[in-house]
């Protein structure tokens, strides 16, 4: 029986218990009318598929450094609160990437998960400051010695997720598919593009888990091939469902890169090929991760489970 409902619902649950404890702490902030932008976007539901990368990640990694496996194989062991804080950092990070991707001046979306976007509910100028605040906050949260004792291991990961996030990674992305509306991207310049916009924060989300949950050299590796692969066979999968999916089931406008004159991996691989292609890296990722162990265990058939979510979710 699948155990991936169930935890993937308790990893979002309590990723949100911790981003809302986060921003009760700071309730008494000088400026509320932030604060209430800040926490509208962060707290606006989604699939948290970041944060259950960075637990899952840091569970296996756990599980495997365990002399006797006995216990493990009982269950979930527990992952921490200081990787529960990676994960509501690269929340953070991931909402206040769609505050500014919502904006006019980028996609000029209106809604997003079915709501209002943050321009829309309170202004851009407002909007704006909301994803400046809610980047800092990740880092913040990175950087504080309630998320690690060692400060290596804290500085390692504000490494990962600045790089993740920064002009090769995530904004150089963005900004490599700003310049797709003026110019047609060949396959091999999107899967770059794709690979900085999408995969790079994804990658950093499953090392992270691994960094803060003591993964050693070899399971590295592996998390490291695993999350190169889900990071593009999620885009793969997105952009299957910018075609089939409406707008209402996508929580927010459909088919807007086609209309820009983007091309997409369906364009290039068509239908049936970007479903096939998306299940090969899928499956290609678990491969990756049963190369680092020789055992079976409920934290490594979760990050298993999640590879194929990822390319058959419906948002």
């Amino acid at each position: 029986m699948t155990i991936l409902p169930s935890q993937l619902m308790s990893d979002a649950t309590r990723t949100e218990q911790c981003l809302t404890s986060v921003f009760g702490k700071t309730a008494d902030a000088t400026a509320p009318r932030l604060m209430e932008a800040m926490a509208y976007s962060a707290l606006n539901g989604g699939k948290r598929i970041r944060a259950a990368l960075v637990l899952g990640a840091a569970r296996l990694a756990i599980a495997t450094a365990k002399p006797d496996l006995s216990d493990v194989e009982e269950g979930f062991g527990d992952e921490g609160q200081g990787s529960l804080r990676v994960a509501a950092a690269f929340e953070c990070l991931h909402a206040y990437s769609l505050i500014h991707d919502d904006l006019p001046a980028m996609d000029d979306a209106d809604t997003r998960r079915g709501k209002p976007s943050c321009h829309v509910a309170f202004d851009e100028a407002t909007a704006i400051l909301a994803g400046d605040a809610l980047q800092s906050l990740a880092f913040e949260l990175l950087a504080d010695p309630l998320t690690h004792a060692d400060p290596g291991v804290r500085a390692s990961l504000v490494v990962e997720l600045a790089s993740a996030s920064g002009v090769n990674g995530m904004a150089g992305g963005q900004m490599l598919d700003l310049e797709a509306e003026t110019r047609a991207l060949d396959m091999d310049e999107t899967k770059v593009m794709q690979a900085m916009k999408t995969g790079a924060l994804i990658r950093a989300a499953v090392r992270s888990g691994g960094l803060v949950g003591g993964a050693d050299p070899a399971l590295m590796t592996g998390l490291d091939t695993y999350a190169v692969k889900i990071g593009l066979a999620f885009q793969i999968a997105d952009d299957i469902l910018d075609r089939q999916a409406s707008a209402e089931d996508l929580g927010k406008p459909a088919g807007r890169d086609a209309e820009a004159g983007k091309a997409s991996f369906v364009d290039f691989l068509g239908m049936d090929g970007a479903i096939d292609e998306a299940a090969k890296l899928a499956r290609e990722a678990g491969e990756a991760l049963h190369a680092t162990t020789s055992y079976s265990t409920p934290e490594l058939d979760y990050l298993l489970e999640l590879a194929s979510f990822i390319i058959r979710r419906e948002f």
